[in-house]
């Protein structure tokens, strides 16, 4: 009977130990699965984020001062020097508006191109390709003008306002003072695949 009650012992040891082991097994196989997952979701977040802050720099740098210091650009124009992004202004008479004019004003935009999601209805929408070894298709961008405080900044590029010369300045003549025009703005940056997203708000001055 002692034998008997030992070997049961024995086997009762052995299955815990077996469990345990599995247990442990299983956790540290969570954990690296967890860990893979989490790196791969911080990899999509750091290139949509990349390619967001690509559609700031383009909108930015090229596309709005383009549009601001030329009131006769047509959107055909500016879509076909940006084909290579296939660039779309699908509502190019709100944009104007936005650029020039307080929210108030903005008799040409509907309810969606005042929303304040970039997706939607965006005022600027292209394609910026990936990887040449990514299988994504590159990411698709939304810009969009949430907000606009105009200011007198000459969009001709001409000098005619205060370049900030000291109170003592002996400079002729008197400049008005530069009062640069506001644009609260939003990106989304989208990957080939739905998780991979990021977006951006910001504020430029012009």
């Amino acid at each position: 009977m002692v034998r008997e009650r030992e070997k049961g012992a024995a086997l009762v040891t052995a299955l815990m130990l077996t469990v345990l082991s599995l247990v442990i097994a299983l956790a540290l196989l969570y954990t690296i699965t967890a860990g893979t997952k989490i790196s791969a979701s911080q990899k999509r977040y750091r290139t949509a984020l990349a390619a967001a802050h690509g559609g700031v720099e383009l909108v930015t740098q090229e596309l709005m001062p383009r549009i601001l210091q030329n009131s006769l650009e047509t959107p055909n124009s500016l879509q076909n020097q940006f084909e290579l992004i296939s660039l779309r202004l699908p509502g190019y008479s709100c944009l104007q508006q936005k650029l020039a004019l307080p929210p108030g004003a903005w008799s040409a935009c509907s309810p969606a191109q005042r929303n304040a999601d970039p997706a939607l209805s965006p005022d600027f929408a292209f394609s910026l390709g990936g990887a040449k070894d990514s299988h994504q298709g590159g990411y698709q961008v939304a810009v969009k003008i949430l907000d606009s405080v105009p200011g007198n900044t000459d969009s001709a590029a001409n000098d005619l306002l205060d370049p900030g010369s000291a109170v003592t300045g002996t400079e002729e003549g008197i400049r008005p003072q530069h009062v640069p025009g506001l644009f609260n703005i939003a990106v989304q940056g989208v990957g080939g695949a739905p998780r991979e997203k990021a977006r951006l708000s910001l504020l430029y001055a012009y």
